[in-house]
C-alpha cells in the first residue's frame, strides 16, 4: 500500500489545478499546497527532527495545521495531536509519554505551552511562524516514509482519565481513509467542510480521505453556527461529517434554512448517538442523497455503516468494508462466546482489519484490557436484531460522550471533590437533544453551596470546558452496593431536582 505522502504526491500530479485547501482568503490548488508543504517538510528536516519523531501539536483547524500533517506524512514524522483546549499539565503529559521532539502551537494554546514544563526543553514553533516559513520556494520534497511507518498517535480517554496513545500506521489510516470514501460514495471533487478537529480520528479521516478524491478541504478552525452556515452556502460545500450536537447546532440556528445548504447532497455523523427527532429533522431539511452512521473508535476506524440511517433509527448497521464484528456475552472475553440474537453484550471488532491499530501506546494495561484473541474489545455494549443489524446501546464502562468528545466522570469528580464544601460527588452522562448527553454532577453538600459556585470552582480549576458539568442536583446521599460501589446506573434512572448552569462552549 502506498505510504501517505505518496498517495498526496499522486494526487498533485493528477490534480495539480484543483482546489485543495480553503482557509480566509488562503485558497490553494494542489499543487500550490504541495509548493508550501515542500517548504515546511524542508525546514522541520533542517531542525534535526528524523523520522520517526514524534512531534505535539496542539492546534485548531487551519492551514498551517493540516499542512503541518502533510509534511510530517512525507518526512516519517509521527503527528502527536493534543485537544487545542489543553491545558499544560496536558501538553507536559503528551510530551513525556510521547517523548516528543517538537511543540508546535498558535494563539489558543500559547500560553499553555509556555506554561509547560516540559515544552521549554523542546523546539516551538507557532502557526504564524510556519505560514511564514511557507512563503518560500523549495526543492520538491520526496516521501523518505513507508506504508509501515508510523503516521498518528491520537490519544483517547480512559475511564481512570489517563490518556492512552493510539499510534496508526501509515497503511492502516490509508486504508481508513479509502473505507470512508467508498462507504460515504464520495465522488471527484466532493467539497468537505472541514471542522472536526484534526486531534479527532474523523477530522483526520476528512482531510486524507479529501485529498484522495481531488477534492476541496474547506477549514473552519473551531465550530461557529453562523460561519459554518456561510461557508456551506458561499463554498458550496457537497458533504458533511459531523458529531450529532454540531447538526443540532445548525438546524436550530436562526439564520439556518434548506436553502442555504442546498449545495449538501450527502450526510454523516459519528462520535455519538443521534436522537429520532434530530434525524427526520435533518432528512426532511437536507433531502440528502445519502445519510449514513459511522460507527468506528480511534482504535479502529469502522465498526459499522449504515447508509440509511433514518430508515432505521437507532440502527449502526453492518460491518464495514474492511471489518468484521461480533457481540459477545458481557463479561466475557472469549471473542467465540456471542450473545443471542437481541441480547445485549460487548461488541468486538477483528484486529486483522486494514484500520486497525495494533496496541496502545506503552500501555500494556489497556492491551490486556482490550486485546483477546485476535479481536479489540470496544467497550461499548449492544446487540445485533433479527435483520442483523447492529444497535449500540452504551458504555460497558462509565464513559461519557457529549458532543464528541469523551469526558471521563472519574476526572470531573476528582476536580469537584477538592472543594470543601462537597462531602460526596458522582458524574454520569444523561440524554440530551443537542449534545447527545451532557455532563451532570450528583453532590452531597456540606454546607451551603450552590451550582454556580460548584461551576466557578471548576474554572478556577481549570477543567476543559467540554468536562464541565452542565447541571448540577444536590442530594442526601450516593447511592453504593453494600461494598461501597458507586451505583451510576441509579443516577441516571432516578428523578431529581436540578440547579442548571448556563450554557457553554
Amino acid at each position: 500500500m502506498l505510504d501517505l505522502g505518496t498517495s498526496f504526491l499522486a494526487s498533485v500530479e493528477r490534480d495539480p489545478d484543483a482546489l485543495a485547501i480553503v482557509d480566509g482568503e488562503m485558497r490553494l490548488s494542489y499543487r500550490q499546497w504541495y509548493d508550501k508543504i515542500s517548504g515546511l517538510a524542508a525546514a522541520l528536516r533542517e531542525t534535526g527532527l528524523k523520522r520517526g519523531d514524534h512531534v505535539l501539536t496542539a492546534m485548531q483547524n487551519r492551514w498551517e495545521n493540516a499542512s503541518l500533517h502533510w509534511a510530517c506524512q512525507f518526512l516519517g514524522l509521527v503527528v502527536t495531536p493534543l485537544n487545542w483546549r489543553a491545558k499544560a499539565d496536558e501538553i507536559d503529559f503528551g510530551i513525556e509519554d510521547a517523548d516528543a521532539k517538537a511543540v508546535f502551537y498558535e494563539a489558543s494554546t500559547e500560553e499553555a505551552v509556555r506554561l509547560s514544563r516540559l515544552a521549554q526543553d523542546l523546539p516551538q514553533c507557532s502557526a504564524e511562524a510556519l505560514a511564514d516559513i511557507m512563503t518560500g520556494k523549495a526543492p520538491d520534497v520526496v516521501p523518505v516514509s513507508d506504508a509501515a511507518d508510523w503516521s498518528l498517535m491520537l490519544y483517547t480517554s480512559g475511564t481512570t482519565s489517563k490518556p492512552k496513545g493510539v499510534p496508526r500506521r501509515h497503511r492502516a489510516e490509508r486504508a481508513g481513509a479509502v473505507a470512508h470514501v467508498a462507504q460515504n460514495l464520495y465522488r471527484h471533487g466532493e467539497r468537505t467542510l472541514g471542522v472536526m478537529p484534526l486531534y479527532h480520528t474523523m477530522g483526520v479521516r476528512s482531510l486524507i480521505a479529501s485529498s484522495l478524491i481531488g477534492g476541496t478541504f474547506v477549514c473552519l478552525p473551531r465550530f461557529d453556527v453562523a460561519r459554518a452556515l456561510d461557508l456551506i452556502e458561499e463554498e458550496k460545500i457537497t458533504n458533511l461529517y459531523l458529531v450529532p450536537t454540531l447538526y443540532h447546532d445548525l438546524v436550530h440556528h436562526e439564520a439556518f434554512s434548506p436553502e442555504r445548504v442546498a449545495s449538501v447532497t450527502k450526510l454523516g455523523y459519528a462520535g455519538a448517538s443521534m436522537t429520532d427527532g434530530l434525524l427526520k429533522r435533518l432528512d426532511q431539511t437536507f433531502r440528502p442523497e445519502l445519510f449514513v452512521n459511522h460507527y468506528g473508535s480511534s482504535e479502529i476506524y469502522t465498526f459499522t455503516i449504515e447508509q440509511t440511517a433514518t430508515a432505521k433509527p437507532g440502527s449502526a448497521g453492518r460491518a464495514g468494508i474492511n471489518q468484521t464484528i461480533r457481540v459477545v456475552r458481557l463479561g466475557s472475553r472469549n471473542p467465540d462466546e456471542r450473545a443471542e440474537v437481541g441480547e445485549e453484550g460487548e461488541i468486538i471488532a477483528l484486529m486483522k482489519s486494514d484500520e486497525a491499530f495494533e496496541g496502545y501506546w506503552k500501555r500494556p494495561d489497556a492491551d490486556a484490557k482490550a486485546l483477546h484473541g485476535g479481536w479489540y474489545f470496544t467497550g461499548d455494549t449492544g446487540f445485533v436484531d433479527r435483520d442483523g443489524d447492529l444497535f449500540v446501546t452504551g458504555r460497558a464502562d462509565d464513559m461519557i460522550i457529549t458532543g464528541g468528545e469523551n469526558v471521563s466522570p472519574v476526572e470531573v469528580e476528582s476536580c469537584l471533590s477538592l472543594h470543601e464544601r462537597v462531602a460526596e460527588v458522582a458524574v454520569v452522562g444523561l440524554p440530551d437533544e443537542r449534545w447527545g448527553k451532557i455532563v451532570v454532577a450528583f453532590v452531597k453538600r456540606r454546607g451551603d453551596i450552590t451550582a454556580e459556585d460548584l461551576d466557578r470552582h471548576c474554572r478556577e480549576s481549570g477543567l476543559a470546558n467540554f468536562r464541565r458539568p452542565r447541571r448540577f442536583v444536590f442530594v442526601e446521599a450516593i447511592p453504593k452496593s453494600p461494598v461501597g460501589k458507586l451505583l451510576r446506573r441509579l443516577l441516571v434512572a432516578g428523578e431529581y431536582t436540578e440547579e442548571r448552569i448556563p450554557e457553554h462552549q
